[in-house]
């Protein structure tokens, strides 16, 4: 994702311009590829990402599971078959992140479109908890393979067309989960199509997206292990070819995993940044907090009104309208023009502070219309701040310690949230139902934002002081000036006598 309206960061801005005759020598083979063939890949690219996110039964697999068709508890499914989802996440984000830049993305866009088709077969053909627990699985093993669609893009264009190509991809993929959201409600409230048969032609749709996967080409290089040798394609210097010189220059292999050692290291140094560490920070707690919400609001919503007619579901059309105002929230972010460094505690601390309000709303309410509007404003919230944060995290990086940072705030977000749900929703652990959940989320929240809230009066004291400091001293300064005047006043006057 980008913000639009910011200039990109430093690492993804074009090296400067070079005579036209060494440029055309030295362009890397991704710069000679004919203009259409280039464009034709994104094109392609942005036209996969729509389609593999066209799932309309996506929005009712909740009641879908809690309904006559498969006829799971309540207790089942918040407290068995739900926590699944991130114990694997946590397990295959690390391992798909290494592959997707190892492998060079294609394979992991297969096996995330075979683990899609496996959960549709498994929510068709399933019965068991265990088969359940198994299309979980797979539910997660795609939403760690998200990297690699996300990343691939980088590999088709050019540095100076990232953010563009990028934001391409991203709205192509929000316009598909809202195209999803809307076929899905419409078949269910005006066709009367049962959740069963919407699980079919979801089936059907990720069927279609295997086979689009298998025509993406596969990239030459990626961003760690399958660098061209050294900078010979032209491109400028990235941070790994800079700390191979500096190893020596051994083997292959050898320089990339102590480079890559070395960037863990000097991420771990960036952390005295103040607003790469609060935007961190925000990136790992906020977005652990909002998953969990994520994977049990359907189950809240089935608590509050327990539809008994499948045409009197709106879950589609919910997720429709919260992609739609996260989107308009995450464009506008780009035109949000203040002193970060100055007021990012503040507005973070408000919007946490308006989450929790929230979610005790969501909890609370018994008009289940009065529950969606607050969960697309949750929705919405979130991904204002989204954009924001990444530009700020982005900003200084160069574009390998970027990739990296991500990748540990995303890790450490998922280390957290899988030990608040063994703690809290696992049978293993209080096991508690969705209400009691959503009230730990809101105290979860109001911690969160009572902490953003005292940071920003503290950087609020600091920078008090620090402007009365500098006034003190530039007053003292004006002070001093009457008493100078005078005295080379009364020196010329002396020289005049003398003279």
């Amino acid at each position: 994702m980008t913000v639009p309206g910011i200039t990109p960061p430093s690492c993804c801005r074009a090296s400067g311009a070079m005579p036209k005759k060494d440029d055309d020598a030295k362009k890397p083979a991704s710069e000679t590829v004919p203009d259409q063939r280039w464009k034709l890949q994104v094109f392609y690219l942005c036209f996969y990402g729509f389609m593999t996110q066209v799932r309309p039964g996506e929005s009712f697999i909740t009641p879908y599971l809690l309904g006559p068709d498969k006829n799971f508890t309540q207790t089942e499914v918040t407290n068995v078959i739900t926590p699944v989802l991130t114990y694997s996440y946590m397990a295959m984000l690390v391992p798909i992140f290494l592959l997707t830049d190892y492998l060079r993305y294609k394979p992991v866009l297969v096996l995330q479109s075979l683990s899609h088709i496996s959960i549709w077969l498994l929510l068709v053909l399933g019965t068991s908890v265990l088969a359940m627990q198994l299309m979980e699985f797979f539910y997660g093993v795609t939403m760690a393979a998200r990297i690699a669609y996300s990343s691939y893009i980088f590999s088709l264009v050019t540095p100076s067309r990232y953010q563009r190509m990028a934001s391409y991809s991203r709205s192509a993929v929000l316009l598909g989960v809202f195209t999803s959201s809307v076929l899905g409600q419409l078949c269910i409230t005006l066709g009367g199509v049962s959740f069963l048969t919407l699980n079919y032609v979801s089936l059907g749709f990720v069927s279609f997206g295997l086979i689009l996967t298998l025509f993406l080409e596969r990239p030459q290089r990626s961003l760690f292990f399958n660098r061209p040798e050294g900078a010979g394609d032209g491109a400028a210097p990235t941070e790994l070819d800079k700390m191979a010189r500096e190893d020596g220059g051994g083997g292959t292999r050898g320089w990339r995993e102590a480079a890559l050692c070395r960037m863990l290291r000097e991420v771990g140094a960036l952390a005295g940044q103040p607003q790469l560490r609060l935007w961190s920070l925000w990136w790992v707690f906020n977005s652990a907090g909002y998953y969990l919400m994520l994977y049990y609001v359907q189950i809240l919503w089935n608590e509050i009104y327990p539809a008994t007619e499948n045409r009197r579901v709106y879950n589609g059309g919910v997720d429709a309208a919260s992609t739609l105002l996260g989107a308009g929230a995450s464009f506008a972010a780009g035109y949000v023009k203040i002193r970060w460094t100055l007021w990012s505690e503040l507005v973070i601390g408000v919007v946490t502070a308006f989450q929790a309000g929230l979610l005790l709303l969501m909890n609370t309410t018994s008009n289940i219309w009065l529950c969606y509007a607050a969960y697309v404003l949750f929705r919405g919230s979130y991904q204002f701040l989204v954009p924001v944060a990444i530009f700020q995290i982005a900003t200084s990086l160069s574009k390998e310690l970027c990739a990296l940072v991500f990748g540990v705030n995303t890790f450490f977000a998922t280390v957290l949230k899988t030990i608040i749900t063994i703690i809290v929703a696992d049978k293993r652990g209080l096991g508690l139902s969705v209400h009691p959940q959503f009230y730990v989320y809101f105290g979860y929240f109001t911690l969160l934002a009572v902490v953003y809230l005292l940071s920003a009066v503290g950087v609020g004291i600091r920078y008090s002081r620090r402007k009365q400091a500098a006034e003190l001293a530039l007053a003292k300064e004006l002070c001093q000036l009457p008493a100078e005047v005078p005295a080379q006043e009364k020196s010329l006057e002396a020289g005049a006598v003398q003279a």
